[in-house]
């Protein structure tokens, strides 16, 4: 198989892939391998793709250690999205030979090729890269059914609603704060690093950039003329959970995205009874699934908003498949601004 050019889905039983297998659980990566493997056969149900691009998500490094809520059974093959070609698909599938697609599924995105279910894959707008689109689905679907699905963040906020991002140097981070800025929100974002506070200024001008740490709240009281954040978004938890919630405004949203410190924070019943605020989980995936409607939907929006050129990804860097290392030791150690996408090969 050549993996710049056309495939032969006849041979696909007989063929093998490059791609990057979890073959066990391990701390530090020595369980991943860049490997030949089966190449995947189109299932009943599913979208058989060539894959021109792929992205890191955080997931995909907790998989590796067995740290994620979904815990697949190694060998697997590592990857949550992509971007590429599809190469088969049923007719009913909504998708044809030849067209250019995103999505993904928990598993399988970091090869040559995979079978992906067809309501995991949506159109890929004409003016959007390939990687692009592979670093557009998860983060943004996670960011979109945050802000405006669970906190009702509506177009044309025209600077009514502060929203307040943590982990704004990550790609879910980053993509509400695109998001958001869109939106016409006003936007605080947070890192933990102040050496990435002018990148991420640089990328989508929020109205503001901080450091998340100590007692931050009397910074975000300042910025917002004490008004504080109808809705803080928080893919970090641990200390900067419990800080937010002195940041959130009467009947605001504390949005439960994540906990990349590594401390699941808990909270005192009485804060939110007092202050009045809502905390709201979010997981994106499962919100799909279980309104696959809403979830068509959000897709759809995402692809117009990135059509108009009114949303774009950050990519950290471009890297080949076989350079993985770099990637997922680079997202280990924070060191990234964005995303980080795979190119299939050696």
């Amino acid at each position: 198989m050549d993996c710049h050019g056309a495939f032969d889905s006849s041979q696909s039983r007989e063929m093998l892939m490059k791609a990057l297998r979890v073959e066990q659980l391990s701390d530090d990566l020595s369980g991943v391998q860049f490997e030949d493997v089966p190449s995947p056969v189109h299932s009943a149900g599913e979208v058989l793709v060539q894959v021109r691009a792929a992205s890191l998500n955080f997931p995909d490094l907790l998989m590796t250690r067995g740290e994620y809520q979904f815990k697949p059974e190694p060998p697997f093959v590592s990857g949550l999205e992509l971007a590429g070609e599809v190469i088969e698909a049923e007719p009913d599938s909504g998708f044809a030979p030849g067209d250019r697609v995103m999505g993904g599924n928990k598993t399988g995105a970091f090869a040559e090729l995979a079978s992906i279910p067809a309501r995991g894959l949506s159109p890929l707008p004409a003016n959007v890269s390939f990687a692009e689109g592979a670093a557009m689905g998860a983060a943004y679907s996670t960011a979109y059914t945050g802000l405006v699905e669970l906190c009702g963040l509506l177009d044309g906020a025209s600077g009514e609603k502060w929203v307040l991002v943590h982990g704004a140097s990550g790609g879910v981070g980053l993509a509400a704060v695109d998001l958001a800025k869109a939106f016409g929100a006003k936007v605080i974002a947070t890192t933990g690093v102040d050496t990435k506070r002018e990148r991420i200024a640089a990328l989508y001008r929020p109205d503001a950039v901080i450091i998340a740490e100590g007692r931050f709240r009397e910074q975000v009281s300042e910025i917002t003329g004490g008004k504080l954040c109808d809705i803080v978004f928080d893919p970090v938890g641990g200390d900067v959970f419990d800080e937010s919630t002195r940041c959130v405004s009467f009947a605001g949203k504390l949005v439960v995205v994540g906990f990349t410190s590594g401390r699941i924070a808990e909270v005192a019943t009485n804060i939110p009874l007092i202050k009045g605020f809502s905390i709201v989980g979010l997981r994106a995936g499962e919100y799909a699934r279980r309104f696959p409607e809403r979830g068509r939907a959000i897709n759809a929006a995402i692809a117009e908003l990135a059509s108009a050129g009114r949303i774009t990804p950050a990519i950290d860097r471009t890297l080949t498949l076989s350079s993985w290392r770099e990637g997922f030791e680079a997202m280990a150690n924070r060191e990234l601004v964005g995303k980080v996408v795979f190119k299939p090969g050696g």
